[in-house]
């Protein structure tokens, strides 16, 4: 008898047999060798049978016969590769042990599993769990192979996440489809992605542009010339912003205040997956699909970096000496400068930056391998090289500048300058030869605050705080703010990455990163599947909302399944996936929850009016924005509303730096009758979007002597009352009551 390795795709298999079995002889569907036979899946062999394997009556999609929940669900072969599946069977006959090589992920051991329980293979179970697919690896994974038992609850997380997407996706979109008459698809991450991108359209609609003034003073001392900002409250009067600027021009100054200090910034994290396909999308206009599929295609089939479908940015002490090697192979290479420039004394087990085995579970940061790769194409090559920078940016110190803070005062108007000034580009010596990217606004900034963003110099900066300055001119500048930026692809996985949640700091982003929306190695696919049904399309870069995508987020919400398109529940859905992986949560109370959203689900649709066809249909808004904010509606597009044919598995494609201003939250829906508006918070209180219509709804913040809360605003729009709240009477004296919504026409509030 033999051993019996299971890989996920051909050329894996081939890799393994290469680096364990090298004269072993190729039969096609597998290789043979002394002590091992290998094969192959191909993908998914197996899948969840659809509804009408239960019950023939399912063939035909009827609300009366929903809610589907099978007792236990039935696997069926994949009829396109049903030939390998066979082969594997056989092959199974002649082992005593098995070896399963899938990809070390959920993905992939639930791959196996299927293949297992459908074949009813009872043979011990061995793991390969490996980061890359060198020789070198792979034998030493093969002299550590782990007990298969070891990932029973991955197993199970796999499992679970499988048959919940299945159980909200057959039943939603058969519940919304028959209920409308319009193929409409629903999915448990797909339809909280769509409302992400939905909750953002309406506040760019809803936008009203404000114009306001800026003033920027210049001034010399000595031989030094430097700008700065006129600081106070926002001016929206032109003619008060022109005499800030006569009062001033012309007349002396003095330094009213002047501040240094050093500071570092030290090399970008890593790649996780989501990261690499933000900043492929940012840097080189590619979709998460294409940096998916070619950060893949350098792994199995040029061996030139580790496993991409990585959610960690860290690496752990055992990758330490790994990465030294790595760092000795691209001497000689393209990057030999670079080699030779790194300090290879910074890289070692106690940088936490770097080496945090905390933050490490099935796989490592992603980073070039010891393999030279030739061949590559031209994209290969650009995301190679992304790869490969930051690599090399780790053996490197950080960059280090002076910022010198100057507030100056002229005829007592005061102005803000900030410049940083270089000292030592440290890491960013690897990025000196590419175009630099615009300074990003700082944190809690918006764009219309730019310009009081620091100026960078490299030569050096110094005022003598003592001595007088001139203010030479003063410079009126008219603006507009901004609506919140369209989705691209790179803005929208991070917020899929955080549940919907704008995370700035790193730690946050990684304490997010277990109630995310989706998997790294399934964001790509729920992306293309929204644009496969037709909810969104791309203009440029932009993701526009369709109206057919428009209209799916208002029928879920209307029909009361507001949870359906929750990036926090489904986040925390993700984090119950992973508790269950590491077995700190019941699989069985978490598909018993699934069970009952989806029956309630169908509940709610059951009752709900049908909506017009002609609801579906219409124009996709241009993404172009105009100077007053809001969706330009020149060069409309046709919404991509041509029909889907249901697939025969997946019912739910599960398969940086947020926009500078984020605009206003969204509570709920208006309760005004027929009104059809987003009740969103402002800056005095919580209004319509559709105020411009005529919508006259409003709850003021600070309400019967307190200051509301967006949970409580929530629940007067939704309820129409809230909890008792201790709260105070006209005359200042307190009581305690529960607010109640007297008039959905208003807003208009009474104490019970």
């Amino acid at each position: 008898m033999k051993i019996l390795i299971i890989a996920e795709k051909p050329d894996m298999g081939r890799n393994i047999a290469a680096a364990i079995e090298p004269q072993a002889k190729n039969y096609r569907s597998y290789l043979e060798g002394e002590q091992y036979i290998i094969t192959w899946a191909i993908g998914h062999l197996i899948g969840l049978a659809e509804p009408e394997a239960y019950d023939v009556k399912y063939k035909k999609w009827n609300i009366n016969d929903l809610p589907i929940i099978p007792e236990t669900f039935k696997l069926v072969p994949n009829a396109r590769t049903i030939d390998q599946l066979k082969v594997i069977g056989e092959l199974a006959k002649r082992s005593d042990l098995l070896v399963n090589s899938c990809d070390a992920g959920r993905e992939g051991q639930h791959i196996f599993s299927l293949i297992q329980r459908h074949l009813q293979l009872d043979q011990p179970v061995k793991r390969l769990w490996i980061s890359d697919l060198t020789p070198e690896t792979i034998r030493k994974g093969f002299q550590e192979l782990k007990d298969g038992a070891e990932y029973e609850n991955l197993t199970k997380a796999a499992k679970a996440r499988s048959e919940a997407d299945w159980l909200i996706g057959m039943n939603g979109s058969r519940a919304f489809t028959t209920k409308h008459n319009v193929l409409l698809s629903v999915g448990r991450v797909q339809t909280p992605v769509l409302a992400l991108i939905y909750d953002r359209q309406k506040i760019i609609e809803a936008f009203s542009s404000l114009k306001f003034f800026e003033v920027e003073g210049h001034f010399t001392q000595n031989d030094i010339t430097y700008k700065g900002m006129w600081q106070g409250d926002r001016l929206t009067d032109g003619a008060k912003a022109e005499a800030v600027a006569a009062k001033v021009k012309g007349k002396p100054g003095r330094i009213a205040s002047y501040e240094v200090k050093e500071t570092k910034e030290y090399p970008n994290k890593l790649y996780d997956l989501t990261l690499l396909q933000r900043e492929a999308n940012g840097k080189y206009a590619f979709s998460a699909k294409k940096t998916l599929d070619i950060a893949q295609a350098l792994y199995e089939k040029h061996k030139a970096i580790s496993y991409p479908r990585t959610n960690s940015n860290y690496v752990t002490e055992a990758n330490i000496p790994e990465m030294h090697k790595t760092l000795s192979a691209l001497q000689g290479t393209t990057y030999d400068e670079w080699v030779k420039g790194a300090n290879r004394n910074l890289v070692h087990k106690g940088n936490k930056f770097i080496c945090n085995p905390t933050k490490v579970e099935d796989h490592h940061a992603i980073m070039p391998t010891n393999r030279r790769p030739s061949g590559l194409s031209s994209d290969e090559q650009k995301l190679y090289d992304l790869i490969v920078r930051r690599f090399l940016s780790q053996f490197y110190p950080a960059a280090e500048y002076k910022v010198h803070t100057v507030i100056t005062d002229v005829e007592d108007e005061k102005f803000k300058t900030t410049v940083k000034e270089l000292l030592s580009l440290g890491w960013k010596v690897i990025y000196a030869d590419q175009k630099k990217d615009k300074v990003k606004p700082a944190k809690g900034k918006s764009k219309d605050d730019e310009e009081d963003e620091e100026i960078e110099v490299n030569e050096p900066f110094s005022i003598a705080p003592t001595e007088e300055i001139f203010c030479s001119d003063a410079v009126v500048k008219e603006k507009d703010t901004q609506p919140p930026k369209h989705f691209n692809e790179g803005t929208l996985l991070k917020a899929m990455e955080s549940a919907g949640k704008q995370i700035e700091d790193e730690e946050l982003r990684d304490a997010m990163k277990d109630s995310g929306l989706g998997t790294p190695a399934t964001r790509a696919a729920t992306i293309e599947r929204l644009k496969n049904v037709g909810y969104i399309e791309m203009q440029g870069k932009k993701i526009a909302l369709t109206q057919k995508g428009r209209m799916v987020i208002e029928l879920i919400r209307g029909a009361g399944i507001e949870l359906l398109t929750s990036p926090e529940m489904t986040g925390q859905w993700e984090r119950r996936l992973n508790e269950i992986s590491r077995g700190t949560a019941s699989d069985g109370q978490f598909m018993e929850n699934v069970k009952r959203f989806a029956s309630m689900i169908v509940d709610k649709v059951r009752v709900q009016s049908r909506a017009a066809k002609t609801s579906f249909e219409g124009e996709t808004p241009s993404t172009k924005t105009t100077a007053k904010g809001g969706s330009s509606s020149a060069s409309p597009r046709k919404a991509a509303d041509k029909p889907v044919a249901p697939r025969k598995r997946k019912v739910d494609g599960e398969v940086g730096t947020a926009a500078p201003y984020q605009g206003p939250t969204i509570i709920g829906n208006c309760p005004r009758p027929g009104c059809g508006g987003m009740i969103f918070m402002g800056r005095k209180g919580y209004g319509c979007s559709h105020y411009k219509e005529g919508c006259k709804f409003v709850i003021w913040k600070e309400n019967h002597g307190r200051i509301l809360s967006d949970t409580q605003v929530k629940a007067l729009i939704e309820k129409g009352r809230t909890g008792k709240l201790k709260l105070a009477a006209e005359d200042g004296s307190p009581l305690e009551g529960k607010l109640v919504l007297n008039n959905k026409d208003t807003g208009q509030l009474i104490v019970e």
